[in-house]
């Protein structure tokens, strides 16, 4: 054995030999309990940072460990290719995204296999791969026969320089954040996914998984379930408006109501009106966002045009109101200024009637011209028969009221709405259909898919290349045969990591988007990744599963079992980012101390779910353990010179059995942090006491040997899972045939934690004036009387009259004088 720890080399070996060997390579296995283990995919961006190394390295260890408990385990790792990013990164360095991309996954696989990652490389997948999305392609074509996929006009924040649609989040004070220019609010046609029909499903089915109950209650939140009514207020010569609330007991406080620009009253009205016609204009140049709307100063303009109240007979004016999208429920909204900020500041504003329709239930009085008063807990007032009730009375007495003059029924709503996936960028996935003047439009048939985004091009940013693309956008309609066009916008990238995780079952499989091995695999019984995708990424999941589901691609209801959501990587108090100066590169690290330690002190530093604080100096503290470790398993194994003897348990002394109590406890401790606990740090530093309790232990007998080579056996294989490379080459040098990734996790032995005697601390007065080791099953009359007899103890008391004595068994004796 070398005596310096040199990573370079035992790393390169150990790696050598996973990938000769395809150590990591799994298969499906009846006779075996699988074990998912998966963390979320990267982009590939050029070159890990420490978010992904820390994200990699929890997954690893825990498919590692699950590994040694005799789990057929699979881990693979693939690209989430597509996006934005790609095509900036065109424009900044003038080469094609996908070549841009290609080379990042390439330089970023090497690292990833440089950190020892134990990934099923023949799973590897990228999305931007025609294999990959030609399935996604065909699925959606099947959406498109059931009817859950479809085309509809909708806002969008569309920048009229790059010609594209922008995300809410792109959109700075009202300008396109790449080039600056004012943004402006379009319908434009869009292909949804009818998510709001599982609306109800997705609700109900969080009390099935094992997340973060944060997780949960985020994507409760954004599904919004709620109960209410759709009431119907007539407008005298126009069509009537349908409008949703959840306090219908306030309907004898609606004094205005609201409609969006683009209603098709509002539209009607302005074609003789300019003024209403410019200020629908001026509309447009809002931010789709719904917190941007809260916001933003709130604008209206009146119609001119009254609706009926139903409940009162009441006419109420109708505004156009620049907070009230088309595209959010029906358009339209009654408006109770005495009881809603948004409606208090728009009728303050324009001088609109405020009337208080509830009132606190203790007789106190409400200040209205300070705000609007809210609350579930007040009772009626200024409401007719509905004067005095409760919120719940009341609701059901105006909801039973409507109802039978068929005004209005109750309705359960729910704040998620369709899922937009169509983009008019150009680094996506094509979506599959032509267009035809005849026909329509039309699904791509499978035997023509993929429709392959090409690849070649040259990409400026403005607009999307395949738009003005001939080759690409002229075809023939695959049921009249004519002439016809593709569509040229792109999936949502969301769709590519919506369903990845079950290709990675399968990714071999050209006959079908899925087969049965998807079933043995998923869903997936760990996924790993950060909180910022409790809501997107991780509700289009489960939405999409469900759809396979119902295709009969799969046959679980939910993607992921258990979800960890691991902290960020802070450093000098904040995230690491390239913009803020404070970022890290995890492959000089591994350069200049190897991967082990990488992985021992993202693991060490804190636990998964929280946040980690980057430090130099803790790095340097996990280098110097794995050098420690080293150099004193070589002084055993070079003082040893292979006489290790069969150890005989029968016939230890107090000291031995102390040891090895030492090392069953630890085994007990440290499989509870990985199993249950999920506290990799706290098994880290147990094994680190344990080594600190051994290299004390000085006892060179045939028994103390066998000892010490049990405790170092025993190391190994618990922290394999955390620095498998050092732990690899350890096991060898200890004297084992075997290869460490394929022995079982250690067991605990219980005779060894049984004591004869235990320390018990002595207190007088409840401070600590000694220590003494009593038998076991020591009584209380003995065990006070070892106490008093204590010399240490008897200096303290000295003359005084003992009072009392307190005995906590197994723990302490309190004396008190």
């Amino acid at each position: 054995m070398d005596q310096q720890y040199d990573p370079k080399s035992l790393e390169a070996n150990a790696q050598q030999f996973w990938a000769e060997n395809g150590s990591f390579e799994v298969s499906e296995d009846p006779a075996r309990d699988s074990y998912y283990c998966l963390s979320m995919f990267p982009y590939p961006s050029g070159k890990l940072h420490m978010g992904h190394v820390r994200n990699y390295t929890i997954g690893d260890v825990i498919s590692r460990f699950k590994r040694m408990q005799g789990k057929n385990v699979l881990q693979p790792m693939g690209w989430d290719a597509f996006g934005m990013p790609a095509e900036n990164a065109a424009i900044k360095n003038n080469v094609p995204p996908a070549k841009w991309t290609y080379e990042n996954i390439d330089y970023m696989r090497e690292q990833l296999q440089s950190l020892g990652f134990g990934y099923d490389w023949k799973r590897e997948l990228a999305t931007c791969d025609p294999n990959y999305y030609r399935w996604e392609q065909w699925f959606f074509t099947r959406l498109m026969e059931k009817g859950i996929a479809y085309k509809k006009t909708a806002p969008v924040n569309w920048c009229p320089h790059d010609l594209t649609v922008l995300a809410n989040e792109q959109v700075i004070e009202g300008c396109c954040w790449r080039c600056d220019t004012p943004v402006e609010r379009r319908e434009i046609a869009q292909w949804f996914l009818k998510i709001t029909d599982y609306a109800e499903q997705l609700l109900a089915d969080l009390d099935t998984v094992e997340w973060p109950e944060q997780v949960k209650t985020m994507q409760r939140n954004w599904i919004g379930r709620s109960e209410g009514m759709e009431v119907k207020f007539e407008v005298p010569g126009h069509d009537s408006l349908m409008v949703y609330t959840t306090r219908p007991d306030t309907l004898y406080g609606a004094t205005f109501m609201a409609i969006a620009a683009e209603h098709p009253l509002s539209l009607s009205v302005a074609v003789q009106h300019p003024e209403l016609t410019e200020f629908i204009e001026a509309c447009k140049q809002t931010n789709t966002a719904e917190a941007e709307l809260e916001k933003m100063e709130k604008r209206g303009f009146p119609l001119g045009i009254n609706a009926v109240n139903p409940v009162n007979g009441e006419e109420i004016p109708i505004w156009v109101a620049n907070f009230v999208l088309m595209g959010y429920g029906t358009g339209a909204i009654m408006s109770v200024p005495a009881h809603d900020h948004r409606d208090w500041e728009f009728a303050k504003k324009y001088g609109i009637e405020i009337r208080q329709v509830v009132a606190p239930s203790d007789g106190s009085e409400v200040d209205l011209e300070a705000g609007a008063y809210i609350t579930k807990e007040g009772v009626c007032c200024n409401s007719g028969t509905l004067d005095g009730l409760d919120f719940k009375t009341a609701f059901n007495a105006i909801a039973d009221n409507i109802e039978e003059q068929q005004k209005g029924s109750r309705q359960v709503n729910y704040r998620l709405r369709d899922w937009g996936v169509s983009r008019q960028r150009y680094w996506g996935a094509p979506i599959p259909v032509i267009n035809c003047q005849a026909c329509g439009t039309v699904p791509v048939p499978k035997h023509d898919l993929p429709v392959v985004l090409p690849e070649d091009i040259e990409f400026e940013g403005i607009g999307s290349p395949i738009k003005s693309m001939d080759s690409f956008i002229n075809t023939t309609c695959p049921r009249c045969g004519e002439a016809a066009e593709r569509e040229t916008d792109t999936f949502d990238t969301f769709m590519e990591s919506s369903w990845y995780y079950a290709r990675y079952a399968c990714s071999d499989q050209t006959d079908a988007m899925l087969d049965q091995r998807a079933d043995y695999w998923t869903p997936v019984d760990h996924y790993i990744g950060g909180i910022e995708h409790a809501i997107l990424h991780l509700l289009y999941a489960r939405f999409y599963h469900k759809l396979m589901r119902d295709e009969g691609l799969v046959h679980s209801d939910e993607p992921f079992k258990s979800l960890l959501t691991q902290g960020m990587v802070l450093k000098d108090g904040s995230k690491m980012s390239k913009s803020k100066g404070n970022t890290v590169d995890p492959q000089l690290l591994i350069d200049s101390f190897g991967a082990d330690t990488v992985r021992l002190f993202v693991m060490f530093a804190s636990p998964p779910e929280q946040s980690l604080e980057w430090s130099d100096a803790g790095v340097e503290g996990a280098h110097r353990f794995l050098k420690r470790l080293w150099h004193i398993i070589h002084q055993h194994i070079d003082s040893s010179n292979d006489r290790i003897a069969d150890l005989d348990v029968s016939n230890l002394n107090t000291i031995q059995k102390a040891m090895r109590l030492k090392l069953h406890e630890t085994i007990r401790k440290v499989s509870d942090d990985f199993s249950r606990r999920l506290t990799f740090n706290t098994a880290i530093a147990a094994n680190m006491e344990l080594l600190n309790a051994v290299s004390k232990f000085d006892d060179d007998s045939d028994q103390g040997r066998s000892i010490r080579q049990e405790v170092f056996d025993n190391m190994a294989l618990m922290l394999a899972p955390i620095i498998p490379h050092v732990c690899h080459q350890l096991w060898r040098e200890l004297g084992h045939d075997s290869i460490i990734i394929d022995h079982a996790w250690p067991q605990v032995d219980e005779s060894a934690l049984v004591q004869d005697s235990i320390e018990m601390v002595i207190q007088v007065n409840g401070k600590l004036r000694g220590k003494m080791q009593v038998s076991t099953d020591v009584d209380k009359t003995s065990c006070e009387a070892a106490a008093l007899d204590n010399e240490q103890v008897k200096r303290f008391i000295g003359g005084q009259a003992v009072r009392k004595v307190i005995v906590v068994p197994g723990k302490l004796v309190n004396i008190v004088v």
